[in-house]
C-alpha cells in the first residue's frame, strides 16, 4: 500500500494545526519557514496533481513575516495564526483572480474578500493559494476544469473527487494545512473521502457564503443547498477552523460534549459496493467498542429535490431522523475511487452523491473521516451526520474515532 505514517518532527508537512500552532506560538517554528516548506512541496508535486489554480508565492511569504513579528511581540491571534491554508476558487479574494475553474472567469479579479475568507484572515491564517475544482462546482470528479483535471495523490490515474478536488489533494499532499470549501451535494465530503482527509460541512447557514462568486448569476435552488465547508487533517483541526465562526454559546456546547456517549443510528439503506460495506462495518465495530449505543434505522436519504417542500422538510428533520438517535453513520461514497478514464465517460456526476446529498437537502452537519483503504490502495471514508445545530456532537464523535484510529495520519508518498 502506497502510504506512510506521519511523525512528530519540525516542519512536518503532514502535521496537524493543533500540533504546529503550539510550536509557532512558542517560537520553535517560524510561519515563514512553514510557508516556504509548503511552497517547496507545491513546486515539487503540483505539476502532476494540479491542486492549485493560483499560488500566492511572495504575498504569502510577506504575510508570514508579518505574522511572525506579531507573535514575537505577544500579539498571538489564536491557533490559526501563521498557518497556511488554501481557498477553493469559488470564494472571492480581493485582487486575486477567482475563477471557479471556468474559462469565462479566468480574468475575474474581485475587489473584496468573501466574508468567510475575511474571518480566517482575521484569525491569522495565511492564504497560500486558490484550489482547483470541478468547473462551476457542477460535478463530483474535478476532471472538468478549464485549468486541467485534478489528480488523486495516491494514484494519478484516479479522480480526486469533487467539486472541491484541488482542496482535498492540497491537504493530503502537504501543500497547506486546511482549506475553505463549499458543499452542495457532497462537494467537500466526497473528495475528502477520495483523498483520505477530514472534510466537514456545518449546518446550513452557519457559515456566511456572501462573496462566493459575488455578482455572478447563481441557480436559486443550488443556493438553498450550498454550505460552506472545510478540509483538514483531523477533527480537532476542523474544530479550530469552526471556532472562528462560532459564538461563545456554541463553543461551550462543544466543550460540554467532551467524552459523551451517543445514541448512534446505523443507516441500513445506504448505497454501497461490498468493499465499501465491509470497511464500514469495521468502523461501526470501533465506535461500538467506545461504548456508544446503536440502533439500526432506515431513513429517506434520497429526498426529491423539491425546493417548495424543502423548508418544511428541514423543520421536521428532527422528528424524522433524530427522535431516538443523536447521530447517524453511513459511508461517504457508494463505490471505491474510480479511474479518471472511466469517470470521464460517465459525465460530471460520475461519483455518486447518493449518500451525501440528503445532508445538504436537510441542512445537516456532516463530516467525512478516513476509515481504510481499498484493494488498490485508495482511501475509503465514512460520514457522521448530526441534527441541525449539533456540530458539537458530530465533531466530538469524530474526535473519539480519530483518537483510537490512525487512518487520518496516513498520507501519500511524495
Amino acid at each position: 500500500m502506497n502510504h506512510s505514517k506521519s511523525k512528530s518532527r519540525s516542519l512536518n508537512s503532514h502535521g496537524t494545526i493543533s500540533d504546529i500552532s503550539a510550536e509557532i506560538r512558542s517560537g520553535k517554528i517560524s510561519p515563514v519557514d512553514i510557508v516556504k516548506n509548503c511552497f517547496s512541496r507545491i513546486e515539487k508535486l503540483n505539476k502532476n496533481l494540479n491542486a492549485f489554480i493560483t499560488v500566492l508565492g511572495e504575498q504569502a511569504i510577506e504575510e508570514a513575516k508579518v505574522a511572525e513579528k506579531e507573535i514575537q511581540n505577544g500579539n498571538w491571534k489564536g491557533p490559526l495564526h501563521g498557518i497556511p491554508i488554501g481557498i477553493k476558487d469559488m470564494f472571492d479574494t480581493a485582487g486575486i483572480r477567482t475563477t471557479a475553474g471556468f474559462e469565462h472567469f479566468q480574468n475575474r479579479f474581485p475587489k473584496r474578500d468573501a466574508v468567510a475568507v475575511t474571518k480566517l484572515k482575521e484569525a491569522g491564517a495565511i492564504v497560500i493559494g486558490k484550489t482547483n475544482m470541478h468547473e462551476l462546482a457542477i460535478g463530483t470528479t474535478s476532471i472538468e476544469s478549464y485549468f486541467g483535471s485534478v489528480h488523486n495523490p495516491w494514484n494519478r490515474q484516479y479522480i480526486a473527487g469533487g467539486s472541491s478536488g484541488g482542496s482535498a489533494v492540497a491537504v493530503a499532499s502537504g501543500f497547506c494545512y486546511a482549506t475553505l470549501d463549499t458543499d452542495a451535494i457532497g462537494s467537500c465530503r466526497l473528495p475528502a473521502a477520495c483523498c483520505g482527509v477530514t472534510g466537514f460541512k456545518p449546518s446550513y447557514g452557519l457559515v456566511n457564503l456572501e462573496g462566493v462568486l459575488a455578482g455572478e448569476k447563481a441557480d436559486e435552488k443550488i443556493l438553498r443547498i450550498a454550505h460552506a465547508a472545510f478540509m483538514a487533517r483531523s477533527a480537532l483541526d476542523v474544530k479550530i477552523l469552526m471556532d472562528v465562526f462560532l459564538n461563545h454559546e456554541t463553543k461551550s456546547e462543544i466543550a460540554s460534549s467532551l467524552n459523551s456517549k451517543f445514541r448512534i443510528g446505523y443507516v441500513l439503506n445506504f448505497h454501497a459496493t461490498e468493499e465499501i460495506r465491509s470497511t464500514f462495518q469495521k468502523t461501526r465495530d470501533v465506535l461500538f467498542s467506545l461504548g456508544h449505543s446503536f440502533q439500526e434505522t432506515e431513513l429517506d436519504i434520497s429526498p426529491n429535490f423539491d425546493s417548495k417542500t424543502m423548508e418544511q422538510d428541514r423543520k421536521e428533520v428532527n422528528r424524522l431522523f433524530f427522535q431516538e438517535v443523536d447521530l447517524l453513520i453511513l459511508p461517504t461514497t457508494t463505490e471505491t475511487v474510480p479511474k479518471i478514464n472511466a469517470a470521464s465517460k460517465k459525465g460530471p456526476i460520475a461519483l455518486s452523491a447518493d449518500n451525501t446529498f440528503f445532508c445538504n437537502y436537510y441542512g445537516l452537519p456532516a463530516i467525512n473521516l478516513p476509515c481504510g483503504f481499498d484493494t488498490k490502495g485508495l482511501p475509503i471514508g465514512f460520514q457522521i451526520v448530526g441534527a441541525p445545530g449539533k456540530e458539537h456532537n458530530v465533531l466530538e464523535l469524530a474526535r473519539q474515532f480519530q483518537d483510537v484510529t490512525q487512518w487520518h495520519l496516513r498520507f501519500p508518498k511524495g
